[in-house]
């Protein structure tokens, strides 16, 4: 198979006029493109090619897309390739619910090709970056995070962490721009079940962000889904 890892993107919908339009316009723009009308023959396909990136359909019969998503974060090959969803609407549900079962993006249907692609290239770029050398050093807005030293700074001033907190902060700052659910940290930062109370992580991110102080604001709450950081 020709191209590079960075270049392949998979794309799935059940109505191929999507993806006859998608696959056209990505491969235009140098990417190498496999697209799928067939829900069922996805995580065969995704292991296969491992595309840097997924564009995956809500509104699918037999494995709708959140299905699919859920199965895709369960495989160990799959689990961290960043996700497009396309959502028949775009009401706050949709969005919410693509977030919260992991998806990195969203478009809503009727959607611009070119704007698909952009945030594609986004997601791509953002998942190379990832796939580099381990930074020593990772930043958002003012808060600077040392990994070496394990030290962070707020608007150059020293900020104390306790373990969880410096750990907490870290996981945010390395997955910045994309949001992380509640259920999320617990399992990536305590390394519970995802059924343990979410408020945990609440009272840690209060606390974090009273450290912080006018640096907190570099956390966003996502009202009804979790956390991001910015910056």
């Amino acid at each position: 198979m020709s191209g590079t890892l960075e270049k392949r993107v998979l794309v799935v919908d059940d109505e191929s006029d999507v993806t006859e339009l998608l696959e056209y316009k990505l491969k235009q723009a140098g990417f190498l493109v496999r697209a799928v009308n067939d829900p069922l023959r996805v995580l065969g396909l995704a292991r296969d090619l491992r595309p840097e990136v997924i564009v995956l359909d809500v509104m699918m019969p037999e494995l709708n897309g959140l299905q699919l998503l859920r199965m895709i974060r369960a495989d160990a090959l799959l689990k961290d390739t960043p996700v497009l969803f396309l959502t028949a609407k775009g009401e706050t549900d949709d969005r919410l619910k693509g977030l919260q079962g992991g998806a990195d993006d969203y478009v809503a249907k009727p959607f611009d090709a070119r704007e698909v692609v952009l945030r594609i290239q986004a997601l791509a770029k953002r998942a190379k970056s990832a796939a580099a050398a381990p930074e020593t050093r990772l930043a958002a807005g003012s808060v600077v995070i040392d990994l070496d030293r394990h030290e962070v700074t707020a608007e150059g001033k020293p900020v104390e962490l306790t373990a969880t907190e410096f750990k907490l902060l870290r996981t945010l700052v390395e997955r910045k721009g994309r949001v992380q659910t509640r259920e999320r940290l617990l399992e990536d930062v305590w390394n519970y079940a995802p059924d343990i109370e979410t408020r945990t992580v609440d009272t840690h991110m209060r606390r974090l962000r009273e450290k912080l102080g006018r640096a907190g604001d570099v956390v966003e709450t996502v009202r009804g889904v979790g956390y991001r950081a910015q910056g």
